[in-house]
């Protein structure tokens, strides 16, 4: 599958959108898609940090199991995606002049059952269109945290 690419300004300062990133178990407050977190390792932020997140797109539900790889202090966060569906996925903080460009890619690997390529094709679309959503609640919760 081709990488999904979403992205959005905050208006805040990259220190404020990474204090809010790094809490991955606040990843369910603003990501539409995201159920539950449970973390399956002892740590729960930086690289080797491992959490199972319960998905559900749609009819579609899945526990995906994710470990972080990657981890720049208000810079970059990456995972791997060991589940069914299988990945990569990557949030970049750059600064802007708005305040910071938060840039979501991911690139994920669907088995046959869920449609394999073909579906992928329509998957990516629909995942497009959630992630911006979810980038947009990820702005409005740090820009206006008394919501």
């Amino acid at each position: 599958m081709k990488t999904i690419h979403v992205e959005r300004v905050v208006a805040a300062t990259r220190t404020l959108v990474w204090s809010e990133l790094r809490q991955i178990d606040r990843h369910v407050k603003w990501m539409a898609d995201a159920e539950s977190i449970t973390f399956t390792s002892s740590k729960q932020e930086g690289v080797g940090t491992e959490f199972a997140c319960r998905t559900k797109v749609g009819p579609i539900v899945l526990n995906d199991q994710m470990e972080i790889t990657a981890w720049v202090d208000k810079e970059t966060m990456s995972v791997v995606h060991r589940g069914i569906v299988t990945g990569e996925g990557t949030f970049t903080l750059r600064d802007h002049a708005k305040g910071t460009l938060v840039i979501w890619e991911e690139t994920l690997d669907f088995p046959w059952w869920v449609g394999g390529p073909p579906g992928a094709v329509v998957a990516r679309s629909v995942l497009r269109l959630i992630w911006k959503g979810n980038l947009r609640r990820l702005a409005s919760l740090i820009e206006s945290p008394d919501k």
